[in-house]
């Protein structure tokens, strides 16, 4: 869960960032700082206390992560709320997580906008703080109602997001050959994150109980940037409509 707030961050850095390309790689990079140490930090305070281990409950099935909807009601007349986290600290330890990366981005985030940020519109400079605003909210109420079943898909979002998120990227900087990707480095430095996180839900789903086997799912990481790069001339808005105007 730790990387939807990153996915989500550099989305609307993406979206809002222009053409500016330094101002969004350095909000890129701020990001990922926030989004680590706030993990560091959440890891640091649970329990045992100092350090990066923590020591939860196991979870056995989907209904660990509900307790709440088996509190026992006596002769049916008044229910007795007794029940307590069961996955303990899986299910509170994300909350934790999520306000220290409120916190931080709040106090460094504004910083680097305004003092490094300056190709960016008056308008457009806290635009992904506000953006930030809207979906910690939204994950929050997520994790409360659903935790339980992102704890169990969320190796399968990560990896959707990923390849949605690259998809769009690279559609909007009309990326259609390799020498596209190697124009600018901000593209270099996406295109590397998204392989990180398309590289983390596979090993999330895996693993990696069985390294020979396991390992070699890796190599796949590059596959959608390559599909996405030599079939983007095929499907080039333009060459379609100049073949459907030739009855191709």
């Amino acid at each position: 869960m730790a990387m939807l707030p990153l996915v989500l961050h550099w989305f609307f850095i993406e979206w809002y960032s222009g053409k500016k390309s330094s101002s969004a790689l350095l909000q890129h990079i701020t990001a990922l700082f926030e989004c680590s140490v706030a993990a560091i930090v959440t890891l640091l305070v649970s329990d045992p206390v100092g350090s990066l281990h923590i020591r939860s409950c196991k979870v056995k099935k989907l209904s660990d992560w509900y307790t709440m909807l088996y509190n026992p009601s006596p002769d049916y007349i008044t229910t007795v709320h007794c029940t307590h986290e069961a996955v303990y600290p899986l299910y509170t330890i994300v909350f934790i997580y999520y306000a220290f990366c409120l916190v931080l981005m709040m106090l460094l985030r504004p910083l680097l906008v305004k003092k490094i940020a300056c190709g960016l519109g008056k308008s457009d400079r806290f635009k992904s703080i506000y953006a930030a605003l809207y979906f910690f909210p939204v994950l929050t109420v997520l994790q409360a109602v659903g935790g339980g079943l992102l704890y169990y898909a969320f190796p399968y979002i990560i990896l959707v997001l990923s390849l949605v998120t690259l998809a769009v990227y690279m559609s909007a900087s009309e990326v259609e050959s390799f020498k596209d990707l190697l124009v600018r480095k901000k593209r270099l430095v996406v295109l590397v994150s998204h392989w990180l996180l398309h590289a983390y839900g596979i090993i999330s789903i895996s693993k990696l109980d069985k390294l020979e086997q396991d390992l070699p799912l890796l190599a796949l990481v590059p596959a959608p940037a390559l599909f996405y790069v030599l079939t983007a001339k095929y499907t080039e808005p333009s060459r379609i409509l100049s073949e459907g105007g030739n009855g191709h």
